[in-house]
């Protein structure tokens, strides 16, 4: 399968007459019916594709009738919403579209359909025992992610997508959707866009509604979205915030980039070494001005989040009742999870958050001399889905890939912050993705960052 265009290329080739709105929705629906979007989507919006696909008049708005896909926590209209659960798959249909889907509907977007994902959320991995888990797609290379290194062999092992927003991220990387609309809470959009070589960006929370979807913690839950290219990150996010984003229109020269050599450098596969390495190589080589700085406070994480963090507390809170009434139908995994949140005690509640807002605080004296911060965006490259399946022996094996997956990316969620994860692996390679981030409000220095970045990776590529 070919590597699709962005959404911004998209647009142009329909206003100039290279396709039609029906040529474009006839493609992105038989990829999303294909064998790469395998267990990606929980029900395709028949009735509203067809509609797409009518002799009415087009379709108005910045998207102009193109597809967009929305994580099984976000209400639409006339659906129940499960969140990748079966306790939840009796409850009554939303009443309403979600602030989140029904912006997209109000900006021309056609839904393609609810994605699959981690059940309530709760994990970086992307693996869901009830309804099956994607397949990580690396969209640079346009196959399945690995595949390219082991070609058609019988024994070629299928990566997992990432989580929370799995199927999301698969829908934007085959083509089926130009966004995916997820939710970040530990690193949930841009841990998936770095295992399907996309762009996922985390704005600061506050800029977008969470209303009508299915939260999984208050306090550290982000509505955002994935796409193909920078550019379609900020149409997206322009539509989801409703702001406009200022483009500097800067040289790469001009910005103060930060590389923070505590916590987000340990512990790299050698596929993110090396993608990483030759990343810096490059933004160098174009007139990024980098410089290592050690940011200790970093390391201050572990002790913050000793006694379970936010979304454990606050997700108990949600699902205690539930929990009551039938926890076995809930994942093992996460049921573990989201149980330990009645440990906490009230006092360590109040602690925690008085803690991370001084926290906050020494992050931004640390970083206020930097227009921007760069990380790898995991640490890691994607397991096999094989390796990280449902089953007590590989438990231990989920919990320590979980945790490996979430470790950089949940840094700037405790920050308050926004952050981008765009490619910057070859084709061929296994997926890697490189973060860049900052704190609170910072989203448009962030994402006008992130359009220099690309530009020169993929001019080296």
């Amino acid at each position: 399968m070919t590597s699709p265009t962005d959404l911004i290329s998209t647009l142009q080739a329909l206003a100039s007459g290279q396709t039609s709105l029906p040529e474009v929705m006839q493609s992105c629906l038989a990829r999303a019916q294909s064998a790469a979007c395998e267990h990606v989507f929980m029900r395709l919006s028949s009735a509203d594709l067809l509609q797409a696909d009518s002799k009415l008049p087009a379709p108005s708005g910045p998207l102009a009738g193109l597809p967009f896909s929305a994580k099984d926590l976000f209400d639409v209209q006339g659906e129940v919403t499960t969140a990748g659960s079966l306790v939840l798959k009796n409850k009554p249909p939303a009443a309403q579209d979600s602030p989140a889907v029904a912006g997209m509907r109000a900006a021309g977007g056609v839904l393609m359909g609810r994605t699959n994902m981690v059940e309530f959320a709760f994990s970086g991995v992307g693996v869901n025992p009830h309804y099956g888990t994607p397949a990580a797609w690396d969209a640079v290379s346009g196959c399945f992610a690995g595949q390219a290194l082991s070609g058609d062999t019988p024994d070629f092992q299928p990566l997992v997508p990432g989580g929370s927003s799995s199927g999301a991220a698969v829908s934007v990387a085959t083509g089926a959707a130009f966004i995916g609309l997820g939710s970040d809470t530990g690193g949930s959009i841009r841990i998936p866009a770095a295992l399907n070589g996309i762009v996922g960006f985390k704005n600061t929370a506050r800029l977008v509604s969470t209303q009508g979807a299915v939260p999984l913690s208050t306090t550290m839950d982000t509505v955002c979205a994935m796409t193909r290219s920078v550019r379609d990150a900020i149409l997206a996010h322009e539509i989801l915030a409703q702001r406009k984003v200022p483009r500097f229109q800067q040289d790469l020269s001009a910005y103060r980039l930060a590389i923070p050599t505590s916590l987000m450098l340990d512990q790299l596969s050698a596929p993110v070494q090396q993608a990483w390495q030759r990343s810096l190589e490059t933004l160098a080589r174009a007139g990024a001005r980098l410089t290592e700085i050690t940011l200790p406070e970093l390391n201050d994480l572990a002790g913050l989040s000793a006694t379970g963090g936010f979304s454990a507390a606050e997700s108990y809170a949600w699902h205690r009742h539930l929990l009551a009434q039938g926890a076995a139908q809930y994942d093992p995994r996460v049921a573990q999870r989201i149980e330990r949140g009645a440990q906490m005690k009230a006092f360590e509640y109040l602690d925690l958050q008085q803690g991370r807002q001084q926290w906050i605080a020494r992050m931004q004296q640390a970083m206020g001399g930097y227009d921007a911060l760069l990380s790898p965006t995991l640490p890691i490259t994607a397991p096999t889905i094989a390796s990280m399946a449902p089953g007590t022996d590989r438990d231990a094996a989920f919990f320590q890939a979980n945790a490996q997956l979430l470790r950089n990316t949940s840094v700037v969620n405790m920050l308050d912050g926004c952050a981008l994860s765009l490619p910057c692996h070859l084709a061929g390679e296994l997926p890697v993705g490189l973060m860049v981030w900052q704190g609170p409000m910072m989203d448009n220095t962030v994402l006008n960052v992130s359009l220099a970045i690309e530009h020169h990776l993929k001019n080296a590529a």
